[in-house]
């Protein structure tokens, strides 16, 4: 089988969103992306700091309220539908219940050949990050830079405080590669 869905996984401003930009540039077929936060740039601004949508504590962290979820299951089921009818979908993902996360949305992509990346970075190296992107609740990155990994069971894990990003991307289209020719079934 055939890759169909990639789905990354990291805290905030661990350098997912570099990587996809690398992976569209790298993979041979097109890819769309979604993210956790396209979601939140759509939600209406009365669910942001709303305890059904979403708050933010004082160390960033992120509560996640019922109208959230409720919106988030419509948009998993979106994403899941758009690749089951053919599209290569790569996700971009923060599991905050980390094993528990991943398997809701194992749930919504069943039936699918998924490939789980766990993408990391130090906490310090992604509050530096999270500072100079100046677009962060202060605390986000380091809040989530572990919990978010905690449980979860990836196919490939990088590191982009250690790696670039492209080395990040390349080393995951060469696990792709080799899972093809091999055969290896992911899901």
């Amino acid at each position: 089988m055939t890759t169909q869905v990639i789905v990354l996984n990291g805290g905030s401003s661990a350098g997912k969103s570099t990587m996809v930009r690398r992976l569209k540039e790298i993979l041979p077929d097109p890819w769309i992306s979604f993210g956790v936060d396209d979601l939140i740039e759509r939600l209406p601004p009365s669910m942001l700091e709303s305890e059904s949508g979403l708050t933010f504590g004082p160390n960033g962290e992120v509560n996640v309220g019922d109208e959230f979820m409720r919106l988030q299951d419509a948009w998993m089921r979106g994403i899941a539908a758009m690749a089951k009818a053919g599209a290569r979908i790569i996700l971009d993902e923060v599991f905050l219940g980390g094993g528990v996360s991943q398997e809701r949305t194992r749930r919504y992509l069943e039936g699918l050949d998924v490939l789980w990346v766990g993408v990391r970075c130090a906490p310090e190296i992604a509050a530096e990050r999270e500072i100079a992107r100046g677009d962060r609740v202060i605390g986000m990155a380091v809040s989530q830079a572990e919990v978010v990994h905690e449980g979860v069971v990836y196919d490939v894990e990088v590191d982009t405080g250690r790696a670039e990003s492209l080395e990040c991307a390349r080393a995951v289209m060469a696990y792709m590669s080799e899972a093809a020719r091999t055969g290896t079934v992911r899901a």
